[in-house]
């Protein structure tokens, strides 16, 4: 029986590792992973959404079934646009969760065909988070543990 196909949304500020994880345990799951790059409104992003957009391409260019696709608007338009069924979620620890329920919810009331999963990183991607990863770069800390190559590149160019 095939399987729908998942969205996983973010706004990848950068991508991190972490993230990463999440997409390859989504990958085994789901016949196909569109990971959603968002043009944030509330947030103010370090990185365009071309930058981001890029780099998520680049770092995820090896794992098969998946793509990114940058998107604006309601997360519940872009699942319908790529014939999304299922939204993936990544929990690192318990205060994720109250805020991950209420898009889980508040997504099922716009939508009610489109369902959450929740996904849980790695042990050593609990703590990970690209506000972290942001700071250290900008502080001139080494960020290559929590990021890819392609990102710790970029975070230099950005930062110096």
């Amino acid at each position: 029986m095939p399987m729908p196909v998942a969205i996983y949304p973010g706004t990848f500020d950068p991508i991190t590792h972490g993230h990463i994880d999440v997409i390859r345990r989504a990958a085994s799951l789901f016949d196909a992973i569109v990971v959603g790059v968002a043009g944030s409104s509330t947030k103010a992003p370090v990185f365009s959404l071309e930058e981001r957009t890029a780099m998520a391409r680049e770092s995820l260019a090896g794992i098969s079934g998946v793509r990114v696709e940058p998107f604006t608007g309601l997360l519940v338009d872009f699942a319908h646009a790529v014939g999304a069924r299922v939204v993936v979620r990544g929990l690192r620890a318990v205060s994720d969760f109250e805020y991950e329920m209420q898009l889980a919810s508040i997504n099922r009331r716009l939508d009610a065909s489109l369902e959450t999963v929740f996904l849980t990183p790695a042990e050593n991607y609990s703590f990970l988070a690209s506000t972290l990863v942001r700071e250290i770069a900008r502080l001139g800390g080494d960020a290559s543990p929590f990021v890819p190559p392609n990102v710790v590149a970029a975070l230099k160019a950005k930062f110096g």
